[in-house]
């Protein structure tokens, strides 16, 4: 059984099916009257911001594409391959960072495009993995059945046969507050896609848990199965973070993923 291309989906896919930055920018004109024929769409890790610090005079830059009175002149918004949290939150974050007021649809992550998905699966068990709160995003775009994969794995006794080494947790706040059963029947219920919303942050369980999920037809401990989609929000190999040197992302971790399920 080999690893299916066709199930991994990247941003660009989905760019092609729906234009959802030329939304985000649509509803951006119609909230600020700027009568400008152009806007800017600027990329944020290594150009804006390294981590949480500003880059040389990114924040003043900014503030020049507004007017005396405050109103927006030239439309902008922020397009990332970064993630983890909802565009809402990111928004905040990047207003208090950077001293501007800036909207949710003004912030493109290379998850927000999962929302064009939300018919075929809205109502369907799914799994995310990734950094910050993968769930609470994908509950937001208005998925009814999210289960981030580390909550759904603690369901599963010996998944991770070396977890009690470990002595930390990755499971976000909204997880660790759920119910000791668990909220859908995991045991019988397949899981009808796995989405990796961010850089994933235990590589060696969650490579271990898709493959589960991946070979047996989204039942882990079934019988080898049609595999489920898999959908990446990015591919990239590396990017600029705080520490001098690139860091390894989420393309990274798809060829560690697509390595070990082919072997």
């Amino acid at each position: 059984m080999r690893f299916h291309a066709p199930t991994i989906s990247r941003v660009s896919h989905f760019r092609n099916k729906a234009p959802f930055s030329c939304q985000a920018s649509a509803k951006l004109r119609s909230n600020h009257k700027t009568g400008c024929n152009f806007g800017i769409a600027f990329d944020i890790d290594g150009v804006i911001l390294r981590g949480r610090v500003p880059i040389g005079g990114s924040p003043q830059a900014l503030r020049r594409l507004y007017g005396d009175s405050g109103e927006l002149s030239v439309p902008y918004l922020f397009l990332t391959n970064g993630g983890g949290v909802p565009e809402t939150k990111r928004a905040t974050e990047l207003s208090e960072l950077l001293g501007v007021n800036i909207m949710a649809s003004q912030v493109v992550q290379g998850h927000s495009p999962f929302r064009n998905l939300l018919k075929k699966f809205e109502n369907e068990l799914i799994i995310a993995t990734g950094k910050g709160d993968p769930a609470l995003v994908m509950s937001e775009y208005g998925f009814k059945k999210v289960m981030s994969l580390e909550e759904y794995a603690s369901y599963f006794e010996n998944i991770d046969p070396v977890s009690q080494y470990k002595r930390w947790t990755t499971m976000p706040l909204s997880d660790r507050k759920a119910p000791a059963a668990p909220r859908y029947d995991v045991s019988s219920e397949r899981v009808m896609a796995a989405f990796v919303v961010s850089d994933p942050v235990d590589w060696g369980r969650d490579i271990q848990v898709l493959c589960d999920v991946l070979r047996s037809g989204g039942l882990p401990g079934d019988a080898n199965s049609n595999q489920p989609p898999l959908y990446f929000a990015a591919d990239d190999l590396e990017y600029q973070a705080a520490f001098p040197s690139k860091r390894l992302g989420m393309g990274a971790f798809r060829i560690a993923l697509e390595s070990v399920f082919n072997r």
